[in-house]
């Protein structure tokens, strides 16, 4: 069929999990809207600690910064829409809001593959360079990075929506996910998907595996670094300083690999079992990233406990006050 103005599909509609019994529904809203109500607490708490504490503004800070506005960003794009079609059976999502929220799907998405990677020259820098490190990153330069991240990330997605949103849908408007996506999208087209999926999937591709290519050859590096060192105890100490940086990575690198490696290998999972899989991997990583900073990052549980005393001690005075 040739392509032109024959889009017939003027909504979509989500299925979220597919195989959900429908007296399981409200749990899984639940469960989802906890789920959300966790992840803008814990990472708008870290940027409120953040900007009511000059001690965290630091380099490493500041990049964790860009992840926790991404995750907000992320789960608000996603969750609500879900969540509402389980709460008041409305999975319907408009054309043009599908293909919205399909762009901003793939554009956080490809800002949180360049911020880890950031993140990853960042702690490649402070252990294997450290005489260069404070020349070479300071505030202003994590600033300039982070921008360009957010700025360079808006390209792929751009293109995806650009080449997905003029093809004919004239068919089924049932798409198989939690949110719209290009695979869920482009699959009800009523045309050859090759010339948009293929592009499609070497942009993925790109975004995913430069960054993750660099991570790999810094850590390694990081390690190499760290068995140089003659002391058990300094070898712990310098280790401990990037334990935050590489539990996020890896949370948020391994099950997409795995995904993406079970695909070329032929593995094919359900529909139920890849949505599962697919909002785990999209939603855990935003949910954990806070408390993982706080347990981790030394500055952070100074920061957290400095509040919690200074909170905490005129509430005692105040009670101390009233006895008396």
């Amino acid at each position: 069929m040739p392509e032109g103005n024959q889009s017939f599909v003027t909504e979509f509609v989500l299925t979220g999990f597919p195989g959900l019994h429908p007296e399981y529904q409200g749990l899984a809203s639940a469960v989802l809207f906890l789920v959300y109500l966790l992840i803008l607490i814990g990472n708008a708490s870290i940027i409120a600690l953040f900007a009511t504490d000059r001690g965290l503004h630091k380099p490493m800070y500041c990049i964790m910064l860009n992840l926790n506005a991404c995750d907000i960003l992320f789960s608000t794009t996603t969750l609500p829409k879900i969540i509402t079609k389980y709460w008041f059976q409305s999975g319907k999502i408009s054309f043009t809001a599908c293909f919205i929220q399909m762009y901003f799907v793939h554009y956080l998405g490809s800002v949180n593959s360049f911020v880890l990677f950031i993140m990853a020259l960042d702690r490649y820098l402070a252990i294997c360079h450290p005489l260069k490190y404070p020349i070479l990153i300071k505030n202003s330069t994590i600033i300039i990075l982070s921008i360009t991240a957010w700025v360079v990330a808006k390209a792929a997605p751009l293109m995806l929506v650009i080449r997905a949103y003029p093809l004919p849908y004239c068919a089924s408007n049932t798409i198989n996910h939690c949110y719209c996506d290009h695979i869920g999208i482009t699959k009800l087209a009523c045309t050859n998907r090759a010339p948009y999926g293929i592009p499609a999937f070497i942009a993925a591709m790109i975004v995913l595996l430069v960054p993750l290519a660099f991570i790999v050859f810094s850590y390694s590096s990081i390690i190499l670094a760290v068995l140089k060192i003659a002391n058990s105890q300094g070898r712990l100490k310098t280790l401990s300083t990037c334990s935050a940086q590489l539990i996020i990575i890896t949370l948020y690198y391994l099950p997409r690999s795995f995904v993406y490696l079970s695909s070329i290998v032929g593995i094919k999972f359900s529909p139920d079992i890849r949505t599962v899989i697919i909002m785990l991997y999209s939603l855990f990583p935003p949910m954990v990233n806070p408390l993982i900073y706080c347990l981790r990052a030394k500055d952070m549980r100074e920061s957290l406990t400095k509040r919690f005393k200074r909170n905490t001690v005129p509430q005692k005075a105040q009670v101390t006050a009233i006895c008396n």
